[in-house]
C-alpha cells in the first residue's frame, strides 16, 4: 500500500475505527468464545493439572487424526494471551484461564457459553426477526447448557430451599423443572423422609437429571421423568412444589393457570416455592428478557409484582417475597395452599 493510499484511509477514519472496534469489541469476543470453548472441551481442566504438549491434547479430545487442525485453535489461545507455548507444551496463562479452570467453575463457563451462544444471536437478530415474525423455538436453546449456567445461581435458591423446606416430617416434593436435579438432591439431604417427583419439559435434560439421582443414591426416593405441569396427572399430594428459574417459560397469559394448576397438586397446607430473576436486573438479565421476549414458547421475565399478583389470582394464600441476591433483581416467592375455611 503507497503512502498516498495509507493517508486516505486513515484520514476517512475507516482504519483506526477498526483497530479501536478490534481491540475494544472484537478481542474480548474472540477470547470469551475460546475460553468457553476450552472450558468445555476440557482442555482447562487437563492443563490445569499440568502443561501438555499437542499430541497428548489431541488424544484426550479423541482428535488425534486431526493434531495440526488443533494446533490452529490452540494457537489462538497463546495469541489471545490465555494460554502459553513453552517448552514445546502448552500452560495455562491468564488469571481468567486458570480461574475457569478450577473445580466447581463449570457453571461460570457454561454462563459464558450462553452468553455466546444464545445472548449475542437475539441481539443480532431481534430486528430482523421482528420484520420476519419470526420467534425462537425451544430448540433453539441447549437445555444441558443452560441447566449448568444456572447454576452460577445455586447459592441464593439453596438458600430460599433451606428456608422453605420442612425438615421434621415426611415430605413429598413436585420440582418443575428440574435441570441437573441439584435442587431435589440438596432437599433430600436436608430432609432423609423426603421423596419427590422431579419433571423436565426437554428429554435430554430430564435423563441428565435421572443419571445424576442414580450416581448420588437417590433413585430410590426421587422419580424423574420428562413431564410438563400443565398436562401433569397425578394425585393432589404435594407438601411442596418447586419452581426454580423457570416461570418465564409459560407464556404470562398462562402463568396464572400454571399457578393454579400447581396449587391443585399440593396438600392442604401445602406451599409453592418459586425463584426466578426478574425484571430491572442486571444487563446479563436484561438480555435474558429480550430472549424470552422473542420466544414462542415463554415471555418476557417476570415483576415482583406480577408474581404477587398471580399467585394471588391463583388462589394462594399468605404469599411473601424475599430478594435473594442483594442490588439485584433474583426472587423467592412463596405461597401456601390455605386449607378451605381457612385464609
Amino acid at each position: 500500500m503507497d503512502r498516498l493510499t495509507l493517508t486516505r484511509i486513515v484520514k476517512e477514519r475507516q482504519l483506526p475505527l477498526l483497530l479501536s472496534a478490534t481491540r475494544r469489541l472484537v478481542t474480548p469476543m474472540y477470547r470469551a468464545a475460546f475460553l468457553a470453548a476450552a472450558a468445555r472441551s476440557g482442555v482447562l481442566g487437563r492443563l490445569a493439572v499440568r502443561p501438555c504438549d499437542l499430541q497428548t491434547l489431541a488424544h484426550s479430545l479423541d482428535v488425534d487424526q486431526h493434531a495440526e487442525e488443533l494446533r490452529t485453535w490452540l494457537d489462538i489461545g497463546v495469541r489471545l494471551g490465555d494460554l502459553a507455548w513453552f517448552d514445546d507444551t502448552y500452560r495455562l496463562r491468564s488469571r481468567t484461564a486458570k480461574a475457569l479452570a478450577r473445580p466447581g467453575r463449570e457453571p461460570v463457563a457454561a454462563a459464558l457459553e450462553e452468553v455466546l451462544r444464545f445472548h449475542l444471536p437475539v441481539l443480532m437478530e431481534a430486528p430482523q426477526m421482528l420484520r420476519e415474525g419470526r420467534r425462537l423455538s425451544l430448540s433453539d436453546q441447549d437445555g444441558q447448557v443452560i441447566a449448568r449456567s444456572t447454576r452460577v445461581v445455586e447459592p441464593f435458591v439453596e438458600e430460599a430451599v433451606r428456608r422453605t423446606l420442612d425438615r421434621d416430617r415426611p415430605l413429598r416434593l413436585l420440582e418443575v423443572g428440574c435441570g441437573a436435579g441439584t435442587y431435589v438432591r440438596l432437599a433430600a439431604q436436608l430432609n432423609p423422609r423426603l421423596t419427590a417427583l422431579a419433571i423436565d419439559l426437554q428429554d435430554e435434560v430430564a435423563a441428565e437429571a435421572a443419571e445424576n439421582m442414580a450416581v448420588w443414591g437417590l433413585a430410590g426416593r426421587v422419580e424423574t421423568r420428562q413431564g410438563d405441569l400443565r398436562t401433569l396427572t397425578v394425585e393432589p399430594q404435594f407438601d411442596l412444589v418447586t419452581l426454580h428459574n423457570n416461570i418465564y417459560y409459560f407464556p404470562p397469559g398462562d402463568r396464572v393457570d400454571v399457578l393454579r394448576k400447581a396449587r391443585s397438586l399440593l396438600a392442604p397446607g401445602g406451599r409453592l416455592l418459586l425463584t426466578t430473576a426478574c425484571r430491572g436486573g442486571n444487563l446479563g438479565l436484561e438480555v435474558l428478557n429480550l430472549w424470552f421476549t422473542h420466544a414462542d414458547f415463554g415471555g418476557p421475565l417476570p415483576t415482583v409484582e406480577d408474581l404477587v399478583r398471580q399467585l394471588d389470582d391463583a388462589g394462594f394464600a399468605q404469599v411473601t417475597t424475599r430478594r435473594l441476591i442483594p442490588g439485584d433483581q433474583f426472587h423467592a416467592v412463596v405461597g401456601v395452599n390455605a386449607p378451605a375455611g381457612r385464609p
